[in-house]
């Protein structure tokens, strides 16, 4: 397909990082049909993909992301990619897989709890 322009990676990545689409791409492997969610978001903003590229998109910039990360994470700095920080925001706290699953009592409650304190997204 046609190469990626930084709009339309922008716009994936903002797709990406609504906490609905990241849970349920947590949730599962079989993404066709979250993926075909992504492609018809990014089609209002006027950005024509099917689910096929969105879905290799973002696994070339999980990928790219995670080649970063270790290289930063071992000292190195010399490797770096144009979204890391937008993607930082979304898969840093997910990097180490099941490490915040520990035994902390937050994770008996659903994330839901804790997210709704915030009270701005509540419905009036």
């Amino acid at each position: 397909g046609k190469h990626w322009t930084v709009n339309e990676v922008r716009a994936l990545i903002r797709i990406w990082s609504d906490k609905n689409i990241q849970q349920q791409l947590e949730g599962t492997v079989r993404n066709k049909r979250i993926f075909e969610q992504v492609a018809a978001r990014l089609q209002k903003f006027g950005i024509d993909r099917d689910w096929k590229q969105c879905r290799t998109k973002y696994k070339n910039l999980k990928h790219e992301y995670k080649s970063v990360k270790s290289a930063q994470d071992s000292g190195s700095t010399s490797k770096s990619m144009k979204f890391f920080n937008e993607l930082d925001a979304i898969l840093g706290h997910c990097t180490m897989e099941q490490a915040s699953k520990s035994d902390n009592d937050e994770s008996e409650r659903p994330p839901e709890w804790t997210e709704a304190k915030s009270g701005k997204d509540s419905i009036g």
